[in-house]
């Protein structure tokens, strides 16, 4: 019975779907380099003694063949580059049961019953709708724009506009780029990466957003660039807080995981952390998914003009919502209620941890929301007292553009500049073992970034996507973005049905 329940164990064995192989030819263990298995912070290479041609005892790497999430931080480090990383999943004859989702059945039955967890964004397979739109370029009669010779404008302007002229203007944000950095809360990343993401922005002349984690006090000189949320769990908030930011940001919910609250293990609550977030040392951090505050559009009303009066109506407030299927009725009301912005995150928005099946099945695409929210607003003749912020998904340039001209004001990229620092996008942010620094608390782990060069390099991102949103302005014959918000008419659909097409507001190619 008993070698009957050990084999009983081997049930639910998952082989890992991927693991560094080793080309000892070109691996430098007979000289003692030990990098991979530094490098290598989920545990999956391993040394073991051997003896050389001389007789003498060596090191060589190898796989466990446990723990490898192809986050590709050994192959990166290898000086000899011997390491490739390789994909042996395993395998059903069933064309419907398929590994995924044998596996993950197998996961929670180990594990007893515990909620599968994942990090970044929706992997699909939903249709991401901006790889079904083309601008629509100038020829002949309307003469394209060359932005290396004419100025092109792409400043935005966040917060209440007039009705008309001289009527007044409320509090705004001033953005060179229209591209802010999206909330990811100090606990999630590290100081580090806060710290690049407030250089970055403070010398493009855009913003960056605190997440719900709280103001870091070594980061309060950057409060001018500096967007700060107030969330259920009401982390870090108190008067000084509120009054230290270009603006504040009322988090209602979040497009990786609609209707669900956040949570930060316990293991990523750190000393700083808790200081900042206000909570006990290894505590986990959960906000629940209502404020208990807010149970109608009257309650927002009140957190907004309190938020308004606490800060002395000097700068904007705005309010976060997923994306959802009335999402356009939500932000007329969210408009009423006084919010100078509203901030939509669609379901591919990226997070540490979240439940797997919320990623994958709740929310809906950025494209669709956006152009929804616009349209309700323009109908209703209240578009100009509120700005629009779409987030979750950006991969390009384009996709940006794409979205202002479906009527968004400005954007929030949030996984890119992960990415930007070197992300692999591996999915166990909710560990805190990140290889690359980013998604942990570990001092020897977020020691791998370095500040300056993490700056530079958003730096260079925010540029180069400015650049290229000119270059597409040019190619419609725009000098001014403001003339692109809304614009339906730049853009044109390949392979969308007529519902498609009609929920967001485009014409088909050729048409």
């Amino acid at each position: 019975m008993k070698e009957t329940k050990n084999q009983m164990k081997n049930n639910w064995k998952i082989l890992s779907p991927f693991h560094p192989q080793f080309d000892m030819v070109r691996c430098d263990y007979e000289n003692g380099c030990k990098i991979c298995v530094h490098e290598c912070s989920f545990g999956e290479i391993s040394l073991t003694p051997i003896k050389d041609k001389r007789g003498e005892v060596v090191y060589r790497p190898g796989a466990n063949l446990t723990a490898c999430n192809a986050c590709q931080r050994c192959v990166k480090m290898c000086p000899q580059n011997a390491i490739h990383i390789v994909s042996q999943p395993m395998h059903t004859s069933h064309s419907y049961w398929t590994p995924y989702h044998v596996n993950n059945i197998w996961r929670q039955a180990r594990h007893e019953g515990g909620v599968l967890l994942v990090g970044t964004g929706a992997t699909g397979p939903q249709k991401r709708y901006f790889d079904y739109m083309m601008f629509d370029a100038c020829q002949v009669t309307n003469p394209s724009i060359d932005p290396l010779r004419e100025p092109m404008e792409i400043r935005r302007y966040l917060g209440t506009k007039p009705d008309s002229y001289g009527g007044k203007m409320g509090p705004q944000l001033e953005l060179e780029v229209p591209i802010m950095f999206g909330a990811m809360s100090f606990g999630a990343v590290n100081l580090r990466v806060h710290k690049a993401a407030a250089r970055a922005t403070q010398a493009v002349g855009t913003y960056w957003n605190t997440g719900e984690g709280g103001f870091h006090k070594e980061l309060r000189k950057y409060g001018k660039n500096t967007i700060v949320q107030v969330a259920s769990g009401r982390f870090g908030v108190n008067e000084s807080y509120l009054k230290s930011a270009a603006a504040v940001e009322i988090k209602i919910g979040q497009g990786a995981k609609p209707g669900i609250g956040g949570h930060l293990p316990g293991e990523k609550v750190s000393e700083a952390v808790s200081k900042t977030r206000m909570i006990p040392l290894g505590s986990d951090a959960l906000s629940p998914a209502p404020h208990h505050d807010i149970y109608s559009i009257e309650d927002l009303r009140q957190l907004i003009f309190a938020i308004k009066e606490a800060t002395e109506y000097t700068v904007p407030v705005s309010v976060k919502i997923s994306a959802v299927n009335n999402v356009a009725p939500i932000a007329s009301g969210i408009a009423r209620a006084g919010a100078d912005i509203i901030t939509i995150d669609g379901f591919r928005g990226g997070s540490g941890a979240t439940p797997l099946q919320i990623r994958q099945n709740t929310g809906i695409p950025i494209e669709l929301a956006i152009s929804a929210a616009d349209r309700r607003l323009t109908e209703e003749g209240i578009r100009n007292t509120v700005s629009i912020v779409a987030s979750g998904g950006f991969q390009t340039s384009s996709d940006i553009l794409k979205a202002i001209c479906l009527g968004a004001d400005a954007v929030y990229v949030g996984t890119p500049v992960l990415i930007a620092l070197g992300c692999n996008a591996c999915q166990r942010c909710f560990t805190g073992k990140c290889a690359y620094g980013i998604t942990t608390n570990k001092p020897e782990l977020a020691e791998r970034i370095d500040v300056d060069e993490a700056t530079q390099a958003l730096k260079n991102l925010l540029h180069a996507w400015g650049e290229e949103i000119k270059e597409l302005m040019g190619s419609m014959g725009i000098s001014a973005i403001e003339a692109l918000r809304g614009n339906r008419d730049r853009l044109r659909g390949v392979g969308l049905n007529e519902e498609e097409l009609k929920i967001l507001g485009i014409k088909h190619a050729g048409a």
